[in-house]
């Protein structure tokens, strides 16, 4: 990896592109030759701190109905599910032939191993299924269940999403998380090295973090063992705790351009090796309370790209500066 303190703009970054972050799309594209799609699937699985193992109600911000596509449903089998939804993505995108299946709704680790080796199993028996997506807590994998992803991974794309959220034990503890920092450091070392690709998930605009923490989260996650990074803004969303809380006594919520600029100095001081999945977050209308943008996801993304290109800079810009200090 060259060293990109005070670097001029490249023509192609490191990783092999003149975009100027690490995309996923990119790095799909380049691993498959082709586009490859998630297709969700709602597996009808809980929270360790929603059924009382560790706490109640969830996360203070979590009502799954906000992200969760209209086929989904625990109702219907994977199979349909994942049927009804390569149906779907087929008519959005054209000439996709290739999909991953995502566990998305709550904690899709969270079950007994046969559990889970039946919906794993039963979704890749699916012929235009690579690989599944498992979107997780740290605290609901063991041994037994990284071992048998590991052996999934020697024949498919298998990645498990860690959700993070935030690098402070005071905002896990403040969003009801039921987990510290330590347990996800503790399920990113159980799984590196083993096949498994790893994302993780967090979280900006928590009103008590301030600037400064959301930058240092970029120092932080740069030497860390994991390859896919999401990055969402809160959402304040219909029948949460976080709602409850909001109406009681609002916060403010940076605008677009603020999130925008936080998001172009995080990435200038990211690892460039992490591929980044998302950066923005979307809710329904239907069940956000605030923020209200009025901007839809594709537009965010072409305003960072612009907001990158205007001041000449990218993801990795100042990482090995931050390392020395």
């Amino acid at each position: 990896m060259p060293n990109m303190e005070n670097a001029t703009h490249p023509l192609t970054f490191p990783w092999g592109t003149s975009y100027r972050y690490h995309r996923f799309a990119d790095y799909q594209r380049k691993l498959y030759g082709e586009r490859v799609q998630k297709v969700t699937v709602d597996a009808g699985f809980t929270c360790p701190n929603r059924d009382g193992t560790k706490g109640w109600g969830g996360c203070i911000y979590c009502n799954n109905e906000s992200f969760n596509p209209g086929y989904n449903s625990a109702e219907k089998s994977i199979t349909q599910q994942i049927e009804e939804g390569i149906e779907f993505l087929k008519r959005r995108y054209k000439n996709v032939r290739k999909f991953i299946v995502y566990f998305q709704p709550y904690s899709n680790t969270y079950a007994p191993l046969d559990t889970l080796k039946r919906y794993y199993e039963e979704a890749l028996a699916h012929p235009e299924v690579v690989g599944l997506t498992i979107g997780t807590r740290p605290d609901c994998v063991d041994e037994a269940k990284i071992a048998y992803l590991e052996s999934l991974a020697k024949d498919y794309d298998i990645t498990i999403e860690y959700g993070l959220e935030s690098i402070s034990d005071a905002t896990l503890k403040k969003i009801n998380r039921g987990h510290d920092v330590q347990c996800y450091l503790d399920a990113l070392e159980m799984t590196k090295n083993r096949g498994i690709k790893i994302c993780t998930h967090i979280i900006f605009g928590f009103p008590w973090e301030d600037e400064s923490l959301r930058l240092q989260t970029a120092d932080w996650l740069s030497d860390k063992s994991f390859d896919f990074l999401k990055v969402h803004q809160l959402h304040v969303v219909k029948d949460t705790a976080l709602e409850r809380l909001y109406r009681k006594k609002p916060f403010d919520f940076m605008s677009p351009e603020e999130y925008i600029d936080l998001i172009v100095r995080f990435l200038e001081r990211l690892n460039p090796r992490i591929v980044i999945q998302r950066l923005f977050g979307e809710a329904p209308p239907r069940t956000l309370i605030a923020p209200h943008w009025g901007v839809r996801n594709t537009h965010l993304t072409q305003m960072l790209e612009r907001e990158l290109e205007r001041r000449d800079t990218w993801q990795g810009k100042f990482f090995k500066a931050n390392l020395k200090k």
